[in-house]
């Protein structure tokens, strides 16, 4: 069995582990990684770039390095190699977390109960609850699912396809140290840039692969591209933008508009204003689409890796 079986049963094995399972509720290996970066942030931190570019050198370098020397150990067995990007794959992914809490926030709305939906709002996304009401909630909902479908999904299958174990895992670091420490905040505005460069980069492939196959499955294609092609752009953020919009055209729905990030408010410009407003119905909607999302980028990062490796065989042979 060759190492492009390896990551196809593999990865398929782990998207099935995080379908039935989900994140385990102690012991996570990402929250270890977070534990282990913050103990290295205590000891760097200073408010200067280049300290900021050390600490994710440190930390994401230090992840990939373990997975690489990981991955090269069981390379003899297939069988290993086949288990360990199993749990590579279940231990970065995070698709069936991020249904379970948007559709948790989803029966709070529906029931009528806001306060609760509030108070479970901070497990999926960094919004001022207070500041949201029903609908506001319904629209921070969808927009976390279209990101997260890229963040937590489909980014990471894009970089196992490319780099094995270690792209696995070194994406999940990246975007961990990301969400750390790559905010705009006056403690990390220097500190964080990095990270979150990095991070804008590392997320490219994964957030269009994502915007693709939103655009595919989702209810309305053309929509979707539209919104892509005209609202894409206005996003601060290069990766998010793409996917959100997608995301919109592809529901019918306005994405984007005012926000607030711990007090920090934001006025962003509105995703397919063509579109209606979020409706707490949405939510199992987008959930769905990033369902479909996940389970074709897995079809695609598979069937891109046997095909490249066919044509570097070919460019050898000729």
């Amino acid at each position: 069995m060759g190492a492009d079986r390896v990551f196809a049963y593999g990865a398929a094995a782990g998207l099935l582990g995080d379908l039935l399972l989900g994140d385990p509720r102690r012991g996570h290996p990402v929250a270890a990684f977070g534990r282990a970066a913050a103990a290295v942030e205590r000891v760097l931190w200073r408010d200067h770039r280049g300290w900021g570019a050390l600490h994710t050198a440190v930390c994401a370098g230090g992840a990939v390095t373990l997975a690489a020397l990981t991955a090269s150990a069981v390379r003899p067995s297939r069988t290993a190699a086949t288990a360990l990007t199993a749990a590579a794959t279940w231990a970065v992914v995070g698709g069936t977390s991020l249904a379970r809490e948007a559709r948790a926030i989803g029966r709070a709305l529906e029931a009528g109960d806001v306060e609760a939906a509030r108070a479970r709002l901070p497990h999926l996304c960094g919004r001022d609850p207070q500041a949201l009401d029903t609908d506001g909630i319904a629209r921070a909902v969808v927009e976390s699912v279209a990101e997260n479908t890229s963040d937590a999904v489909v980014g990471a299958l894009t970089w196992g396809a490319v780099a094995g174990v270690p792209g696995l895992v070194g994406f999940r670091a990246v975007n961990t140290l990301d969400a750390m420490v790559g905010h705009k905040s006056p403690r990390y505005r220097r500190y964080g840039w990095a990270s979150a460069r990095l991070d804008d980069v590392a997320g490219w492939p994964g957030a269009r692969l994502t915007a693709v196959l939103a655009a595919a499955a989702g209810p309305d294609v053309r929509g979707a591209v539209r919104a892509w092609r005209a609202d894409a752009a206005k996003h601060p953020s290069p990766n998010a933008g793409p996917v959100e919009a997608s995301f919109a055209g592809a529901l019918g729905v306005r994405l984007g508009g005012t926000l607030s990030y711990g007090g920090r408010v934001e006025h962003r410009p509105v995703l397919n204003a063509a579109g209606r407003a979020v409706r707490t119905d949405d939510i199992e909607r987008a959930v769905r689409l990033s369902r479909r999302v996940g389970g074709l980028a897995l079809g695609i990062t598979v069937a891109g890796r046997l095909v490249a490796r066919r044509l570097l065989a070919k460019g050898r042979t000729s």
